[in-house]
């Protein structure tokens, strides 16, 4: 059994998916220092620092799990842990640069096709073709050259002009929408503290209503047994075992007279 998998499956599973982009890495620049287009060079080293990315990403997740698991493991397992993680950062490292010496002779390449001249016909052919012409006509021609530099010249400063335009548009539209932002975080704040608010109010209310239905509850009792007392003195007026009730008139006794006559 894996000893990764042991202790946590999202720690094996990370350790394959780095596993997997390690061999696509290592296959990739096999491919790559058969490719002989520049072009083509250049896309494949995008792709490969992609991968790149998402193994960094991938190893940076793999250190967070090894911190979350540290408490429940021993210290050989933690250790092990840690030997796997920079491991795979060594390996890393490697593939990084070995990508910066492929980049700098991928640099060094397009360098030279930027600065290699014109070929060797080409220019001899202008060397002819100037000597067949006589000096108004090199005049003419260098004027002509030169009013073509004056026209590529405003049409760059035009659009220098164009692009600090809409620089100056973006920036101002990024403003505006900052300030956007900072007003609707002002009124969620302003929304949050009146739910906050209204949430003690709910509270106090409900716990005076609750006050408020003991309190008519007892109420109900005392009115309750009041009245039972009545009913039952009414009943039994002679029944001493209970107490005359405070404002409630006691019953009539029987009167007996003293002299009756013959």
């Amino acid at each position: 059994m894996d000893p990764l998998a042991a202790v946590s499956e999202e720690l094996a599973e990370i350790d394959g998916q780095v596993a997997d982009i390690f061999r696509a890495l290592s296959n990739g620049f096999q491919k790559l220092e058969k490719i002989k287009d520049v072009n083509r060079q250049s896309r494949q080293l995008e792709e490969l620092t992609d991968k790149m990315r998402e193994c960094k990403r991938l190893i940076k997740e793999f250190d967070r799990e090894v911190k979350e698991t540290e408490r429940r493991t021993d210290a050989n397992t933690h250790k092990m842990l840690n030997e796997k993680k920079q491991s795979m950062i060594k390996e890393l490292n490697s593939y990084v640069a070995l990508k910066k010496q492929h980049q700098s002779n991928l640099e060094n390449n397009k360098r030279v096709d930027l600065f290699d001249g014109p070929s060797e016909g080409f220019g001899e052919e202008n060397v002819l073709l100037a000597s067949s012409m006589t000096n108004q006509q090199l005049i003419d021609r260098g004027n002509h050259m030169m009013d073509e530099t004056d026209q590529a010249i405003d049409r760059a400063k035009k659009v220098v002009q164009d692009t600090v335009d809409v620089g100056t548009e973006t920036a101002a539209a990024l403003k505006a929408q900052t300030e956007q932002m900072s007003r609707i975080v002002n009124e969620l704040d302003s929304i949050h503290f009146s739910i906050k608010k209204a949430s003690k109010l709910v509270k106090e209310i409900g716990r005076q209503v609750a006050t408020d239905k003991c309190i008519m509850a007892l109420l109900f009792l005392i009115v309750i047994g009041v009245i039972a007392i009545i009913i039952v003195k009414l009943v039994n007026p002679n029944n001493k075992d209970i107490q005359d009730i405070p404002g409630l008139a006691p019953p009539a006794m029987n009167r007996r007279l003293l002299w009756t006559p013959n």
